[in-house]
This record gives structure tokens, sequence and C-alpha cells, in this order.
């Protein structure tokens, strides 16, 4: 059984790893753990590029943390404003020990979608997007649930789901290992 570490310990983030895990590779078995890590970045990143440092923080930090594991999997929410409007979106990180200190890291981001503006309000008024969900929908913690997409969707699109793909595609250098490079691990 192949141990993946999941750095957060919100069920939704665990459940979209474990689930896209097992697509990628119907013939393993998986145990899921979680382990909170920092992101170094702010609460609710505010751009792509500050969302994709908060996965690769929470990735780094966890394999210097979880050393027995076999992959470490960081996923990082974020929003960015575009031409007035606000998008959401997520980036994952997934890294997996090779030899000696060299690492595999595969990267994949989720679908982006368009916040609508009073959920765009209040997050430029300091609030994080699935805190300013619960205000606007009057509901409790949603971030643990469908978050901003279910919610928007009518549940035809949840938070696991918009995660789910992107860890598959995180895994696409996994699943074709000889046409990826490894690193060293930093």
């Amino acid at each position: 059984m192949r141990i993946i570490i999941v750095t957060s310990k919100n069920p939704v983030k665990i459940q979209a790893a474990l689930s896209g895990f097992n697509k990628m590779f119907p013939g393993e078995q998986f145990q899921v753990e979680s382990l909170s890590t920092p992101s170094g970045v702010k609460a609710q990143p505010l751009s792509d590029e500050e969302t994709l440092v908060g996965a690769l923080n929470r990735t780094h930090n966890a394999v210097e943390i979880a050393k027995q594991a076999d992959f470490w999997v960081g996923i990082e929410g974020g929003i960015e404003e575009r031409d007035g409007d606000m998008t959401a979106f997520a980036w994952v990180v997934v890294c997996s020990k090779s030899q000696g200190d060299r690492i595999k890291i595969g990267k994949g981001r989720t679908g982006t979608f368009f916040l609508p503006p009073p959920i765009a309000d209040l997050i430029r008024q300091g609030k994080e997007l699935g805190e300013a969900d619960d205000i606007i929908f009057q509901r409790h913690n949603s971030k643990q649930e469908n978050g901003a997409v279910g919610l928007l969707t009518g549940n035809v699109l949840d938070r696991i789901g918009l995660y789910e793909q992107a860890v598959i595609l995180a895994l696409i250098p996994f699943k074709n290992f000889a046409l990826y490079e490894e690193t060293v691990l930093e």
C-alpha cells in the first residue's frame, strides 16, 4: 500500500486526492494521511502565481516532515482579478521521491470560474472565498463541503470534482514517468 500525504485536514482535499490517485492508478492501493503544512502565502492567495507558490510550499514542507510517504499532495485555492472580474481556481502539486535527493513533481490547475460581484466585493474587503460564500449563501464552513463552485453550479460540479481533475493532471508525470525529468529536492 502506498502512502499519500495530503497537506490539509480539509476532507474535500483529502477525498479529491484519493479519488484522483485511484482513477489514475486503479490497480494500486493507497492510504491517505493528512498533515497541515504552511503555505507561506496569504490565507487567500490573490494571484495565479501566489496560489501555485502556496501549493509548492505546502508540498515541499510535507516532504521534509513526513519522509515515509510515497507521494505528497499540496492543494491551494486562489482568486485573481481579471479586467474588473474576479476568478477562482486552485493549483495542485504532487511530489514523489525516487533516488537520493531526486524528486518528481507534477502540477495541475483546476478550471477557472468567475465569481459573482457580491462575493468578489466581500473578498476585496478582506474575506476569504469560503467566508464570503458562507455569508452570501447563509451557510457554515462550505469550503469543507461543496465550496463556491458547488454553490454556484447547484452541485453540478462540487469542490471535490473540481480538485480531482487537477490532481489527475498533476499525476500525468507519474503515469508517464519516462517522459518527465526529475529535479533535485531543494
